[in-house]
Parts: C-alpha cells; structure tokens; sequence
C-alpha cells in the first residue's frame, strides 16, 4: 500500500496472529487447504500482493518494482490493521517478501516460516523467470495461450502430481484461459520484482524462530540457497520428500502440520 490501494485480504480464526503470504502465482483462497487447521488455534491475515487476481492495481496505482516495496505493502496493510506484530508464513514469492520484511523491521515479526525459497537469486533461476516473462509477453501479444500454462505445469509441480490430478489440471487450463489480462500483466511484474534478488548480505538482521520448509522436486529454487538460507536464519529444515515446488497445493496438510507444530512450540500452546 506504498501507493493508494488497500490490498484485498481477509481476516479469520482467533488467537495470536499469523499472516499468510501467497507465491507469485497465488491467490489468497489457494491457502484454504492450510489455512482451516490455522484459524483453529490462530487470527490469519490472508491477502492478494497488488497485481495478483484480487488485488488489481487501479489506474493511478504503480506495482511495486522490488521485494522492499511489495513488503512495505505488508507492513502498511499491518498498520491499517492495528497489528503490531505477527507470524508470518510465506510461499516461494511470499516467502521472499517475508524475509525482506523481518530483515528490514524484525520488531514486526514473531516468528517465521518460508516455503520453497531461496537466498539469492541464481542464474538457472534467472533464465527459468526470463523464459517464462518471455512467454507471458507473447500471450499478452495475443500469442499461443497453452504455452504459458503447459510452462507453468511443468515448473512447478512434480511429475507425481501432474500424473495424479491429470483431471485437475487440465480443467485448470480452460479456469487459467478466462482470467483477465491485468492477471498476467500482474505475474509479469511479480517476476520482475524478483530479479538480481539477494537478501544474503542482510539475512543477519532476521531474529528469532524459523522453519524452513522444502521440497525435494523444486526445480525453481535451488535446494543449495534453500539450505543457505535456512543456515543464515537459523531455521529448523523439513522436506517434503515428493512435491515439487508448489507445496502448499501438492501437499496442505504436510505443511498445515508442519506450520502447527511450529507456531504451537513458539507460542508455548498445546494441542
């Protein structure tokens, strides 16, 4: 909210407050599978980054160019809420933004959890983006609109799953088909957001109790910055042994579990 717009967010459960922060890709209902389990026990904060499908950015609004302004929208939306502090829970993207954040005003955070991230950029991951912003800009141009989506598939998500929810996927592609172009125009920002990304230099400045939670099939983030970045923070490490990147949609109740474990023990609760 560096700029006019109050991103589009939805609050729920009662108890300490924990903040939900989607992949790139996302929306904030895709947490549901997670989230039910939360707000159980804890206050979420779920919302959509500006540019994603609920947080569109208006005609006099300007997407955030870097990780620091999509967190200074966090930390606006925060204030707005009366939350001096959380937990937060971020995805790929989300968790990106989540270090950015307790990196640059660690009194806001309570505790953290990243989910298939990374320290810093690396150049299979530039290429990886570049290729798909490549795409993205030939769909936007009216281009082959599979392409984009078959790319998506393949990236992130194992080859189990794509094998399982055959089904589910392919109906995701005629869903991914009748989305507004702001949509796309809004993951080519997000993506942009991304490059020459390093947070390894300032990792020290992220205190306090983190989980870092992996997947052995991510072919987006390298599991070597994934552990270097847990090792900079500190971070307890779970992986998943089957999913690929997408492990809040593979597999929620994992990672609900792991999230529960986590909170419940840094807040001194029992189940």
């Amino acid at each position: 909210m560096t700029g006019s717009q109050v991103l589009t967010h939805r609050i729920e459960g009662e108890g300490p407050p924990v903040v939900l922060l989607n992949g790139g890709m996302m929306t904030f209902p895709s947490w549901e599978a997670v989230a039910a389990p939360l707000r159980a026990r804890y206050r979420l904060l779920r919302f959509d980054f500006r540019g994603q499908l609920l947080s569109p950015p208006s005609a006099a609004d300007v997407m955030p160019s870097d990780l620091a302004g999509h967190a200074a929208d966090v930390e606006a939306l925060l204030d707005r809420l009366g939350w001096e502090s959380a937990h937060l829970i971020g995805a790929s993207f989300g968790a990106e933004v989540a270090l950015e954040l307790t990196a640059s005003r660690p009194e806001r955070v309570r505790s953290l959890v990243v989910i298939t991230a990374m320290d810093r950029e690396t150049p299979e991951f530039r290429r990886g983006s570049d290729e798909m912003r490549a795409v993205l800009a030939r769909r936007l141009e009216g281009g082959d609109q599979a392409l984009f989506y078959d790319l998506l598939v393949e990236s992130v998500y194992s080859a189990g799953y794509r094998r399982a929810e055959a089904a589910t996927l392919a109906a995701r592609r005629a869903q991914t088909d009748q989305l507004p172009r702001a949509w796309f125009e809004g993951v080519d920002r997000l993506l942009a957001a991304l490059e020459g990304f390093d947070l390894s230099a300032r990792l020290h400045r992220v205190r306090g109790r983190a989980l870092a939670l992996l997947a052995a099939d991510d072919r987006i983030m390298d599991e070597d910055r994934a552990r270097a970045l847990a090792a900079a923070i500190g971070a307890a490490v779970a992986v998943h042994p089957t999913s690929g990147h997408a492990l809040v949609v593979e597999d929620p109740d994992w990672v609900a579990s792991a999230c529960l474990d986590f909170l419940d023990e840094t807040e001194g609760r029992k189940r």
